[in-house]
This record gives structure tokens, C-alpha cells and sequence, in this order.
């Protein structure tokens, strides 16, 4: 049995969460061997959106491939981006005509991997049906491999669950994002699909899903809109990893991970335990200075 390890890097959330990102998966990815690395990047911009020289540069962070969910189209530039990078997904059930892929199937070292970004109706845009449009993606990409990832960006937790009944054994993993907050459901379904219902977010925790605090209660307190801004203090990546069987696509392991980060004290030796000298150090890891000044969202 040949064994393919996927890390997942849960909901990228403003410039903690990219820091973050810089900084962490590259010894993750040494530590665990992992030999792809998919990250949810639609907050990545302030917590709204993503920019494409920030999604250019994440590939830099050792991500291989980026799904999103209903925030994608926050930032207007993104959307000719889109048109020509199909290693950024928006959900493929957004309606016919709508710029930019949904799935992708990509190639590592012989072993090919489909990536399926699909988005929820419940509490959300109310767009195409995720399952029919799964059935439609899943016929076609399991020609080519049994290896298909699920990035089910949801609010609710039935839809995601009932997403995992749906695709049951026909999908290696069904990973749930949006909520921002890290559940505890993670397993292998008895027909080998890895699931859990929301991986986390990879951001500051010191806050309301990343989002100062204060124009957080105040929204819920007087229902008026707020000024929105991406909050700093304690900083962590979540996500999960998890091992398929390249052959069969079925699941093997899935793990929840969660970890502190501080960009003053971070050494990558932490994570991989093995000590570099500075000149093996990739002093490159930096996130994207841009948008800071547009760090900030009136949400009603």
C-alpha cells in the first residue's frame, strides 16, 4: 500500500493567519511528510477576501493548492485572476457562467489528486445544489483518480454531515470549513472517507473568528453595521492531516492538529525538532505586506 499524506490548513484569516502559514507549513510539511498541502485562503486579505499577489505568494508558504468559500469575490481583482489560475478554487457550485474552477486535479510524483471545492445553501448564498453538482464533479474526476479531496464550506453542520452520508466511499476526505471553530468529529467513515465538520482557522484566537472583539459584540448588541478588523493576539495554524491509500483512495488516519504561534520566538526546529544552521534557513517565508491598510470591512 503506497501511503499519500494531505495536509489541510484550515480558513486563512488576515495577517496572523498568513504569517502563520509562512512561517509553520514548510516544517510540517518535513515533519509529516506530507506530500500535498491544500489551504482554505478566503480570508486571507483582512479577513475578506484574497488578493492575487497574496495568492501568488502563498505557493511560496509550501501550499500546493487553495479553495475558498462565499467570501471569494470580496476583493474585485481577484475575479480576472481567477479566470486563468485554476490552483484557486471557488466553490464549483456557483452557477454556469460564474469566472474561475471549481475542482482541480493535480499530479505528485505519479499519484493524481482532485481537489473539489463545494459550498453550502443553508444560512448561505443560496446558489446550486452542492450534492448534484458533486455527482457531476465526482463522475468525471473519478476516470482519472480515486484520490478526491472535499473542501465543504458550510455554516451548517447538518448540511456538512449530510454531505458525508452523500459521498460516503466515494471521496477520500470531506473536510467542513467556514465556522472558523475546530470541531471534534474527526474520523474514517467504515467506507474510507476522512471527515471532519470544520477544520479551524489558522489566525488570531483572541477574538470573535478572527475579527476584533469589540465591533463584534457591538454588531450582535445593537444590530448596526460595524467597521470590521482582523485581530493579532493569540495566533495558531489548525488543520488536519490525513493519510490515504494512493491506490484505492480510500482514508487511512485523519488528525486534527492545532498549534501556537509566535512570529517573534518561532523557530522551525520546533516543529521539526531538527536544528538548521542559518544559511539553511529559508529567511524567504514572509507574508504579503499589501492591503494592510484595507484590513478593515464594514459588515451589516
Amino acid at each position: 500500500m503506497s501511503v499519500f499524506t494531505i495536509l489541510f490548513v484550515s480558513d486563512l484569516c488576515g495577517k496572523a493567519g498568513r504569517q502563520a502559514a509562512a512561517h509553520m507549513i514548510k516544517p510540517l510539511r518535513e515533519k509529516y511528510n506530507v506530500d500535498y498541502v491544500i489551504c482554505n485562503v478566503e480570508n486571507a486579505a483582512g479577513g475578506f477576501g484574497i488578493t492575487p499577489e497574496m495568492s501568488r505568494k502563498a505557493y511560496s508558504y509550501g501550499i500546493d493548492m487553495q479553495t475558498s468559500g462565499n467570501h471569494i469575490w470580496d476583493r474585485y481583482e481577484i475575479v480576472p485572476y481567477l479566470k486563468t489560475n485554476p490552483k484557486l478554487l471557488r466553490p464549483a457550485n456557483f452557477p454556469h457562467g460564474v469566472p474561475g474552477f471549481g475542482y482541480f486535479i493535480d499530479e505528485v510524483n505519479g499519484v493524481k489528486i482532485a481537489t473539489v471545492n463545494l459550498m453550502g445553501r443553508t444560512y448561505m448564498k443560496d446558489i446550486d445544489c452542492p450534492f448534484f453538482t458533486a455527482d457531476k464533479i465526482i463522475a468525471h474526476v473519478s476516470q482519472e483518480t480515486n484520490l478526491i479531496f472535499v473542501d465543504m464550506h458550510a455554516e451548517a453542520t447538518s448540511e456538512k454531515q449530510a454531505m458525508l452520508y452523500y459521498l460516503d466511499g466515494d471521496v477520500s476526505a470531506i473536510v467542513g470549513t467556514h465556522t472558523h471553530i475546530q470541531t471534534a468529529d474527526e474520523h474514517v467513515s467504515p467506507n474510507g472517507t476522512a471527515y471532519i465538520s470544520d477544520a479551524g482557522m489558522t489566525g488570531p484566537y483572541d477574538s470573535i473568528i478572527g475579527m476584533e472583539k469589540e465591533p463584534s459584540l457591538q454588531r450582535f448588541i445593537t444590530g448596526m453595521p460595524k467597521r470590521f478588523t482582523t485581530a493579532t493576539g493569540d495566533v495558531r495554524l489548525a488543520g488536519v492531516l490525513i493519510k490515504v491509500d494512493s491506490e484505492s483512495g480510500k482514508a487511512i488516519s485523519i488528525e486534527r492538529i492545532i498549534l501556537n504561534f509566535d512570529i517573534d520566538t518561532f523557530k522551525p526546529e520546533d516543529i521539526t525538532g531538527i536544528k538548521k544552521s542559518d544559511d539553511e534557513t529559508n529567511n524567504d517565508e514572509t507574508e504579503c505586506e499589501d492591503q494592510d491598510s484595507e484590513d478593515e470591512i464594514v459588515e451589516e
